[in-house]
This record gives C-alpha cells, structure tokens and sequence, in this order.
C-alpha cells in the first residue's frame, strides 16, 4: 500500500520522464495572472483541455502579452500537481500560431549548417583582449545602438567606434547586412578595427528573422574580424547567434564582452595601485627600521674603546673562573678514579684458598670415579667369562657343527652317513654318522 502522496508524485515523475518537452496548440482560455506574477490558463481545441502553468521567470520573457481567445504554441513539459492530483503543463515559452513553420525554417537551416561544420568551435577565433576599435553593425536608428554606445562609453570611453548602418528588420535586412559586414572586414586596416559587433534589439521571430539567412550566416563566417552576436533577449536565439565567435545575451551583453579587457584591466590597475603602494609603505618602514638600528649602533670612538676594555676585563675574569673551575673539576675527577682504583684491586688470599678447596675436590672426584670404573670393568669381565663358551667346553661340552659349519642342535638336522666336525675345548674332532634313531 502507498500514500495518495505517493502515488501522485509516483505519477508526476511518470509523465515527466515518459513524455518529452514539446510544442502544444491552442486556444487561451480561464488566464489568471497571480500578484507573484505566475500566470495560469487553460489551453483548450474543439474537443480537449488541459490546464497550463507558466511560471514567474518564464513569463516575464515573453515578447508579447497573452489574452484570453489567442490561438499559441506552448512549449510545455507534461507534470501533474501533486497536491490536487490535477494533470497540468508546465509551460517554458509561448508563440503566437501560425510561426510554426518559420521554427521548422530555422531548424532546417541550422541542422545543415550544423552538419557542414559552421557551428564548430574549433571554428571561433579568440577576441582581442584590448581591441583598438570596434566595427558595430545595427541600425542607426535602432535601441541597440544607444545601448552598446552608452555601455562602452561607461566602460571603455577610449575605445573607437566605427558603425556601419544596415537595416535590421525586413526583407532587404540580410542583404543590406552582409554588405556591411564585407565593408566592415575590407576597412578594418584603415579604421584599425579588430572587433565586430552584430547587434539588434529584442522583437518576435518575424523582426528576428534577418539573422537566420543563410547567406548571412556564412557572411559572419568569412568575416576577416571575429564577430560578437547581440541579437533580441536572452531567450531569442538565431542562427547568427551559433555561427558567431560569440554569442552575446543582449546588445548591452555584447558591448561588455567587446570591453571585458578594458574592464578588466581597470579593475587589476586599481588592485596594482594596492598592491604597489602597500609595497612601498612597508619598504619605507623597513628602511626607516634599519636606519634607527644603525643610529643605535652609532657610538663614539672613545666610549667605544671603553666599553671594548669593559668587555675585556669582563672576558679575562671568566676565562680566570673557568680555568679554575675546570682545574678543580679535573682534580676531583682524578681522586675519584684513584679511589675507585684502589676498591678494585682484587684480593688474592681468599682466591687462593678456594684454589686449594677446588684442587683437592677435583682429586677426590678423579679417584672414586676411577675406583668406580675399575669396578664397573671387573664385573663385565666376569660376566663375559660366564658368556664365554670355550669355558663350556672345558667343563666337558662339545658343538657339533655339519659340513656347512652349521652347529647341530637336533637330530632331525643329520642323516645317516653326513660328515660332522665336533668342536672340544682343546681342538676338533671328525666323525660321521652311522644311524640315526629313529
């Protein structure tokens, strides 16, 4: 069992995960704009609604202000809001209908780009860090262009620029900005330009959509200067924007990326003004240090040969008191070895006494082991001679041995007529045998 908490979040992840971020159609309808400024609606067709969520930092981009009955486009990511259990769309963007095929258009064009390499960043050249001018190309009587001027005129007021009008919206836009472009890159010697700056102000995709021509894009392309694109919001993107050496968020964006340099250096001339008067306070106080140490040390000629002999005289009384503590140290030293030499003499009396005990001991000792072992020997003599059988023999015993030397100690060995060698105590005997009992 799991909790209806559970299983709405159980869904919720669901329909995020199964269901990709697209494009939805239809009519608004029931739109409330909340005081957080989150705006909620219902997007509905003949036969179906489903509710629609559009949060604060979403809505606050779009280009223009949805009503009820406007037919949209919704970029939307399905969810379903746990607390009521309500299947809902969380909405990214919206679009007027009836622009669906110039973001076809735009797709289109910026897959073959893409796929022909126009987009690679190994493509994109480094910008000048401290360019000596800037070729700004917009229209002279667009916003943009008092943006960018008032920008670098705050950060970088030195810098030169160089505009080269074209119109920015229309159907001779993309024409009238190539041709400023190419002039652009043939007069960057003599302007000693090193920058361009492409820029427009925000619009719908219709104002927008001179920066996704083709022929521009390829224009930005072989540019001989590096190109910064500045084009629209921070949402709008065209295909300027990608074949760009960098792409700007707005025109104001732009004209800080061109004077980041400039800037930047303000900012490291200050923190070196630090750092350099810091360096130079504390190398005067080190100085001043040393001179008062030297002054200290400054003493006159004749006080300084005072206080040499006061050092003197000082020097020569420990060098008596040392030679005398350390002839007194030796002496002592010295009785104290003899003493301990005396306690060491070794005492010979009582060695030779205990020489006298041991030697006596040890003759003792010799002469009952030797007694002892003449006994021990006596006794395996005598038992030898019990073992010796030529003493048998002598008592009237005799061995009878075959013609194999075998002794006979059965008559079950012999047979009538085997030769026999009988053994006496004094030699031997031959004989044979007659019968033998049966």
């Amino acid at each position: 069992m799991i909790s209806v908490s559970a299983l709405n979040r159980l869904a919720r992840d669901v329909l995020e995960s199964a269901l990709p971020l697209m494009w939805v159609g239809g009519e608004i309808s029931n739109l409330t704009r909340a005081s957080s400024g989150h705006v909620y609606f219902t997007l509905k067709d003949a036969n179906a609604q489903v509710r629609c969520t559009m949060w604060r930092n979403r809505a606050q981009l779009l280009a223009f202000r949805p009503e009820n009955g406007m037919r949209v486009e919704a970029r939307a990511l399905v969810s379903l809001y746990e607390a009521r259990g309500d299947y809902q769309l969380n909405v990214e963007t919206l679009r007027p209908a009836g622009i669906g095929n110039l973001f076809e258009a735009f797709s289109r064009l910026k897959e073959k780009l893409a796929a022909e390499g126009l987009f690679d960043a190994a493509l994109r050249r480094p910008l000048p860090r401290f360019p000596r001018g800037i070729a700004l190309v917009t229209s002279p009587a667009a916003a943009a262009l008092r943006d960018v001027l008032a920008t670098l005129g705050r950060r970088s007021p030195h810098l030169r620029v160089i505009l080269y009008p074209a119109p920015v919206q229309g159907p001779d836009a993309p024409q009238g900005l190539i041709q400023a472009l190419m002039q652009a890159g043939q007069r960057a010697q003599a302007d000693q330009t090193d920058l361009v700056l492409l820029v427009r102000g925000g619009g719908s995709i219709e104002d927008l959509w001179a920066f996704n021509d083709e022929a521009l894009a390829r224009a930005i392309r072989h540019c001989p200067l590096p190109v910064i694109s500045g084009v629209g919001h921070e949402t709008d993107f065209t295909i300027a924007d990608f074949v760009a050496d960098l792409r700007a968020a707005t025109p104001t964006g732009a004209a800080e990326l061109a004077s980041a340099g400039f800037h930047a250096a303000q900012g490291d001339l200050v923190m070196l003004g630090q750092s350099l008067r810091r360096t130079i306070v504390r190398r005067l106080e080190n100085l001043a240090q040393r001179i008062d140490r030297c002054a200290l040390r400054l003493i006159h000629p004749c006080q300084q040969l005072k206080l040499s002999a006061a050092k003197l005289d000082t020097l020569s009384q420990r060098l008596k008191r040392g030679m005398r503590d350390t002839l007194r140290r030796d002496r002592q030293q010295h009785d104290h070895i003899a003493l301990r030499l005396r306690n060491q003499r070794p005492r010979l009396t009582p060695l030779q006494q205990r020489l006298t005990a041991l030697d006596a001991r040890l003759k003792q000792s010799m002469r009952t082991q030797l007694h002892a072992q003449r006994q021990h020997v006596i006794a395996l003599g005598t038992h030898l001679g019990h073992l010796d059988p030529t003493a048998v023999l002598a008592r009237g015993y005799s061995i009878t041995r075959d013609q194999d030397g075998n002794i006979i100690r059965s008559i079950q060995q012999v047979a009538a007529g085997d030769a026999l060698s009988i053994e006496l105590t004094d030699g031997f005997l031959d004989g044979v045998v007659r019968t033998r009992p049966g």
